[in-house]
């Protein structure tokens, strides 16, 4: 009888044989990640224009659009829930964009269940835009057009971020899903 290839059953990392993934990493990951990107924009320096995008919500977003199915529907309302404790927008703002967000990723996901990046990073930029919009109007300041235009460079380097975090999503998904030796 014949020898199997010996590298057949190994990997860079040495035999595949007794690893497995962690359970505290694979469910803790993704929601300690976008609790940072929440935290983040607090440590940026403060100007006169809103610049720095809502990076909790954008990694909100890349984990629903590039790992569908990970966190449950009623994520957001605990993300937004904290978000709100940090962002300065009036409380309940982010818990209810939040759950609807996570409700339209549903509704997105039912209707196309294959999807290529350009429409994800589609749909994430129609949600920043009505997720930023929607802050713009509820956070009590006077809607005018000059502050509608001092928004748009918040919007653009929004939109344009959303491809880094999806990638950095999914360099921490494989870190999410790395084998570790069982002892």
């Amino acid at each position: 009888m014949e020898r199997m290839e010996p590298r057949a059953r190994s990997d860079a990392y040495g035999s595949r044989i007794n690893r497995s993934h962690s359970p505290l990493l694979a469910n803790v990951i993704p929601w300690l990640s976008i609790l940072l990107g929440s935290l983040l924009p607090v440590f940026a320096i403060a100007a006169a224009l809103p610049m720095v995008p809502p990076l909790g919500f954008l990694t909100l977003l890349a984990w629903r659009l590039v790992r569908p199915g990970l966190l449950p529907v009623w994520a957001g309302f605990p993300l937004g829930l904290f978000d709100d404790l940090f962002s300065g927008q009036p409380f309940g703002f982010a818990i209810l964009l939040w759950s609807m967000t996570m409700l339209v990723i549903e509704f997105v996901e039912l209707r196309l269940p294959w999807r290529a990046f350009w429409q994800d990073w589609f749909t994430a930029g129609l949600l920043v835009v009505m997720y930023l919009l929607g802050g713009w109007l509820l956070s009590g300041a006077t809607p005018t057009l000059p502050a509608l235009v001092a928004l748009i460079p918040q919007l653009l380097m929004s939109i344009l971020m959303f491809p880094i975090v999806a990638r950095i999503v999914a360099r921490l998904d494989r870190l999410r899903l790395m084998r570790w030796k069982r002892v």
